[in-house]
């Protein structure tokens, strides 16, 4: 098995050091792709989508994005796999991702990501467009020595494996579940990000301290935090934006149609006040001691989504800038909605 994986390294190592000395004019191009995969890029568009454009649209898809997030940090603490430029510094252009490599977040995330719209789009060129961005930011995280081949096509199966189970689960109990009593629906929300949570940390029970003879040794406290980290950060964006969603529909119940000017006006106090939770606890919050960090890091992103997925709409609506139907809205089939 070492063998094996040793050949995949140095394939892919091949390979990246033949991409970006055939094609060194595409630097820029794929670190402008690579940096739509970042998590301030999604912290812009989702609220978009959700506050303004289609809220079915955006609690689906938010919810199951922010799933494959918790998803990549059990799979990535998994197999806590070497980066490209772990093994080769050579093949780095300037990335300083300190996680583990595969699964590749970017390109699990933008599955996950553009899939999803091409299905509620339903448009032929649209999915052709989708395919073509979950490509390019595959192949932006190889050209830049972020990750492996293997690393992008694990994260792309994942998300698949995720998108299926979605429409599976979606199909069977979607309907029935918004219908049951508002303790209910929390429960359930609650129990999913604990459930994932408890599987982070049964897995690091399982495989014990990481192994320290391997050639990017100096790599693995750096990535360990990070691993934990990423949990931390997970659990509590899926939490408040699921128990966020669950509340809103129930006591909210906000429209994201309306004209254009409340739909704008919307969107800037909405991200506003939303960046400075997230880049104001950032300041504040502290990294060190782990014991003190690991809660507040889920604090804060906690923060942030409940913020998004409830707060933000009361005040919307309190503010008149958007109207509320009278009853929680029971459909949740992927379909174009108001």
């Amino acid at each position: 098995m070492d063998q094996t994986w040793q050949q995949a390294w140095d394939m892919g190592l091949v390979f990246i050091a033949w991409l970006q000395t055939t094609y060194p004019q595409l630097e820029g191009f794929f670190f402008f792709v690579t940096d739509l995969g970042r998590e301030e890029f999604y912290l812009l568009v989702f609220p978009l989508i959700f506050w303004c454009v289609n809220k079915q649209l955006g609690k689906q898809l938010g919810y199951l994005f922010l799933f494959t997030v918790f998803v990549n940090a059990v799979f990535k603490q998994a197999f806590r796999g070497p980066r490209p430029f772990w093994l080769d510094a050579a093949v780095g252009l300037d990335i300083r991702e300190e996680g583990y490599g595969i699964p590749s977040g970017h390109t699990q995330n933008a599955t996950i990501f553009y899939l999803f719209l091409a299905a509620w789009v339903s448009r032929y060129w649209f999915w052709g467009l989708a395919f073509l961005m979950v490509f390019l930011m595959g192949l932006s995280r190889i050209y830049l020595g972020a990750h492996f081949i293997h690393d992008t096509i694990g994260g792309f199966l994942l998300a698949a494996i995720t998108l299926v189970g979605f429409v599976v689960v979606n199909r069977r109990w979607g309907v029935g579940f918004n219908k049951r009593i508002l303790g209910q629906r929390l429960l359930v929300v609650m129990l999913i990000p604990l459930v994932m949570g408890l599987s982070f940390i049964a897995i690091r029970l399982l495989l014990g301290a990481p192994d320290t003879a391997v050639p990017w040794a100096s790599y693995i406290p750096d990535a360990e935090r990070s691993s934990i980290d990423a949990a931390a950060q997970a659990f509590g964006l899926l939490l408040g934006f699921g128990v966020g969603i669950v509340l809103e529909s129930s006591r909210v119940r906000f429209r994201a149609d309306g004209i254009w000017w409340k739909r704008v006006v919307r969107y800037v106090i909405g991200i506003v006040v939303l960046v400075a939770i997230w880049a104001g606890l950032r300041q504040v919050f502290p990294d060190e001691p782990l014991a003190v960090a690991l809660p507040l890091r889920i604090v804060r992103y906690f923060l942030v989504v409940i913020w998004a997925a409830y707060y933000a709409p009361w005040l919307f609506v309190k503010l008149r800038l958007a109207e509320a139907d009278p009853v929680p809205a029971i459909d949740v089939s992927m379909r174009n909605g108001g």
